[in-house]
């Protein structure tokens, strides 16, 4: 790891820290960050910096940064663009371990404001401290309780980094999140990159031991070059996904008005991402869909099988199967003689894959298709289907798949309870356990597609 990602650990994981710019204003940006800041950070020493009050929400104000008597881990500075040169300066004479430069009317503004970030990268660079942005939302560390951000709130421990060019897309997810199961081990917005850049990022989350996917939003690249290179090296640790806005002429237009960003056609991108051994995605539900399979479950090599009780599900996932190039191996003789058992299936069960168990199917009947595929030596994978009928014991067939992954934890194995409030509960039980569940099967299949060792 080289010195400036090493730097880093001291900015991503401060011990106190410095808000220039905190206000008692409500719904400022100045009074969320110290909101944010202390309802997560109760091990922390918080520092409210402005010169014109005596007191922000409960915490003694100080005149400056360079009036604070101990050491700072991480100054975070939300104060009109005109002036942040200065305050970086005085952080930077402090010596603090990182700076986060909230503020925007920089580089995506104007010219003018370009000057002025031009002129805060090269203060940064000559001191030697690490700065984020500007014109960002700030870090989110659920895995060490932090949230030196203006965020809504604090999202769910887990697995899934996720580093964004768009602050306010981070608003909406995490808002989203706070109803999901996944979790987050680190959220960052890095705005315009005046110094820490999206590479510093990947580099820093691939030594990250709490992080086990990365998930970007991009606008535009810097260096593409240099982000191919980074990203090859840290997909073979971790798994990367991309989602890339900005594809068409006018989405170009408006990435560079909004994070000062260059964006290239489409298909560069896409061939560059392919290069790289990143996954590309459509949308932000696709992003996040997947990403909880890669954090939740392990992979595989091609050869998937699929229970289903309603035979149309069996046919569409088979297609989708199909499309993405997913093999469904033939039931083995020795899987249908365990299936064929007096009393175990119902006459018509297809004896194929995908296996159709029929409409009326209880969960004893999912039990045995379910373990008889999972037996099955050349069948790495499994797509459980549910759709819901009057005598369709939902929560129990939750139950047996989280049984059964337990025996078979090598063999991921995907959901798709198909339903809404007679399904939610055995929902739960499943992501609750890291069994994703999707709601139709196409949804299913691209998480099964990405589990698939290349």
């Amino acid at each position: 790891m080289n010195q400036k990602i090493k730097k880093l650990d001291r900015m991503f994981n401060p011990k106190n820290i410095a808000v220039i710019g905190a206000s008692n204003q409500i719904n400022s940006v100045g009074w969320g960050l110290m909101e944010n800041i202390l309802k997560s950070a109760k091990k922390r020493k918080i520092f409210a910096i402005n010169p014109y009050k005596k007191e922000i929400l409960g915490i003694k104000c100080i005149s400056s940064i360079g009036s604070v008597l101990e050491s700072i881990d991480l100054a975070i500075i939300a104060v009109p663009a005109k002036i942040v040169p200065n305050i970086v300066k005085e952080c930077c004479e402090k010596k603090v371990g990182g700076i986060i430069i909230i503020s925007a009317g920089f580089a995506e503004k104007d010219r003018e404001g370009k000057e002025l970030q031009d002129k805060v990268a090269k203060i940064v660079k000559k001191a030697n401290v690490p700065l984020l942005g500007p014109n960002c939302l700030g870090i989110i560390r659920p895995s060490v309780d932090l949230n030196a951000s203006f965020a809504p709130g604090l999202p769910k421990k887990g697995e899934i980094a996720f580093v964004s060019q768009s602050g306010a897309l981070i608003d909406s997810v995490i808002d989203r999140n706070l109803l999901e199961y996944y979790g987050f081990s680190t959220i960052i917005s890095y705005g315009n990159e005046a110094d820490l850049d999206l590479n510093d990022f990947l580099k820093f989350l691939k030594n990250d031991k709490e992080t086990k996917v990365i998930v970007l939003y991009l606008e535009g690249i810097k260096d593409g070059r240099k982000f191919i290179n980074t990203a090859k090296e840290v997909s073979k640790v971790k798994p990367i996904l991309v989602l890339k806005a900005g594809k068409t002429k006018a989405g170009q237009r408006a990435a560079l008005t909004h994070t000062a960003s260059l964006s290239g056609s489409a298909e560069i991108y896409s061939a560059a991402f392919k290069q790289a051994g990143i996954i590309e995605l459509d949308s932000v539900e696709e992003l996040f869909n997947v990403s909880k399979a890669l954090a939740w479950q392990p992979k595989c090599k091609n050869g998937i099988g699929i229970i289903t009780n309603g035979g149309g599900c069996g046919v569409l996932a088979t297609d989708y199967c199909d499309k993405s190039k997913i093999n469904l191996p033939r039931l083995s003789r020795d899987t249908i003689q365990k299936l064929d058992k007096p009393n175990l299936m119902h006459p018509a069960y297809s004896k194929r894959n995908p296996l159709d168990i029929v409409g009326d199917a209880l969960s004893s009947r999912y039990k045995a298709g379910i373990e008889a595929l999972l037996e099955q030596k050349n069948i790495y994978g499994l797509l459980v289907i549910q759709t819901l009928q009057i005598m369709t014991e939902v929560e129990e067939n939750a139950k047996i798949i989280k049984e059964l992954k337990r025996k078979y934890p090598k063999k991921p194995i995907i959901c798709c309870f198909m339903g809404g409030k007679y399904t939610n509960q055995g929902i739960e039980i499943l992501e609750k356990n890291h069994i994703p569940n999707y709601l139709e099967p196409q949804r299913a299949v691209l998480a099964i597609r990405s589990l698939i060792k290349k």
